[in-house]
């Protein structure tokens, strides 16, 4: 199993900003398309937002126009640049390929926001 590395997250205040890293093993970065996923305390964990191979993306209603997904071929590494945070944003945040993959899932990279 290979675990995908996230970093980045902390404690901001709302309206403030982060950029969360992924270091995707070769394996899963080659798979070609890589999304962000976030879990908040007693609820599922859900796609926020993908990027495939030509990097088309795709996020979820409540992140369009705030979160910007990028990804960077030579350093192999996934971005998630977060943009007019939200509390309703704070939750783990993992990386992995999208559709995920049971073997990648990290221990992700918590993200606070405070009112």
């Amino acid at each position: 199993q290979v675990q995908l590395v996230e970093s980045g997250g902390g404690l901001v205040q709302a309206g403030g900003s982060l950029r969360l890293s992924c270091a995707p093993s070769t394996r899963a970065y080659a798979s070609g398309s890589m999304g962000w996923f976030r879990q908040a305390p007693g609820k599922e964990r859900d796609v926020v937002a993908s990027i495939n191979w030509n990097g088309r993306t795709d996020y979820v209603d409540s992140v369009k126009g705030r979160f910007t997904i990028s990804r960077d071929n030579a350093k192999k590494t996934v971005y998630l640049q977060m943009n007019s945070l939200r509390p309703e944003d704070t939750a783990v945040y993992y990386c992995n390929t999208n559709p995920p993959s049971d073997q990648y899932w990290g221990q992700g990279t918590q993200v606070t926001v405070s009112s």
